[in-house]
């Protein structure tokens, strides 16, 4: 891959789930780029960039939103930058196997977290008139992914509130956009069987999965300030597949 390099030195970027897969990728590329990081994740990660620091955070919890922002803003002293990676899948089961509490559990992790989130960080954006959004959605949020209904409703959500929060926030200097990958290469497919990955490969025009690198370079692009007139807009990551 060609090398872009950005500087984001002096800014302070927040990144739920990366303690591992394509979140701790992105905070890797944030570091790289002269940011200070924040990793917002159940799990502590095992190797973070050097100055970063870990927050716990259940997303799905306010109240431990609202101590990760504090302990971000004391350790660097604001917010400049959110990748939102943090999500739960659920299990794989049709509509009619389906139960209202996983239903209910799934919808609040992936669509109501991202309001917390957005909630919580926000005003610490518009305090110093800067800010990037960046909402990792899915192609399942698009397309619907058969036997996980919660999760592509949730998915589908979370454009649909990236787009309305973009609108609202359109007239200031912050920059509210999602992505929407399809199956990207991370040790969560060690947990599948080679057939079904290997359905997931045929479904892409490429014939490959996504790689994090990839990802993480969409999200550096969209928190730089190239992106200056792009704002609640949806970048399928799918190798083609997405034509819509």
């Amino acid at each position: 891959m060609t090398d872009v390099t950005y500087d984001f030195s002096g800014r302070v970027a927040v990144v739920t789930g990366g303690a591992a897969g394509i979140g701790a990728e992105i905070a890797r590329h944030y570091a790289q780029a002269g940011a200070r990081v924040a990793i917002w994740d159940l799990t502590e990660p095992g190797d973070m960039p050097a100055g970063a620091i870990w927050c716990p955070v259940d997303i799905s919890s306010p109240d431990q939103i609202a101590a990760a922002v504090k302990q971000t803003c004391d350790a660097f002293g604001g917010i400049d930058f959110l990748s939102h990676n943090a999500g739960y899948a659920g299990p794989t089961l049709p509509v009619v196997e389906n139960d209202r509490a996983t239903w209910a559990r799934v919808v609040e992790v992936n669509l109501t977290g991202t309001f917390y989130l957005a909630h919580a960080v926000v005003p610490v954006m518009q305090e110093r008139g800067f800010g990037r959004i960046v909402n990792m959605a899915s192609l399942a949020g698009k397309e619907g992914t058969p036997n996980a209904s919660a999760y592509s409703a949730a998915k589908a959500g979370v454009i649909g509130f990236t787009k309305s929060l973009a609108k609202e926030l359109a007239q200031s200097d912050i920059r509210v956009n999602c992505i929407a990958p399809a199956a990207v290469k991370t040790a969560i497919l060690d947990q599948m069987t080679p057939e079904f990955v290997q359905i997931m490969i045929d479904k892409s025009p490429m014939k490959r999965l996504g790689y994090v690198e990839e990802a993480a370079r969409m999200v550096m692009w969209l928190s730089s300030q190239d992106c200056t007139f792009n704002s609640g807009a949806v970048f399928d990551l799918s190798g083609g597949r997405a034509t819509y």
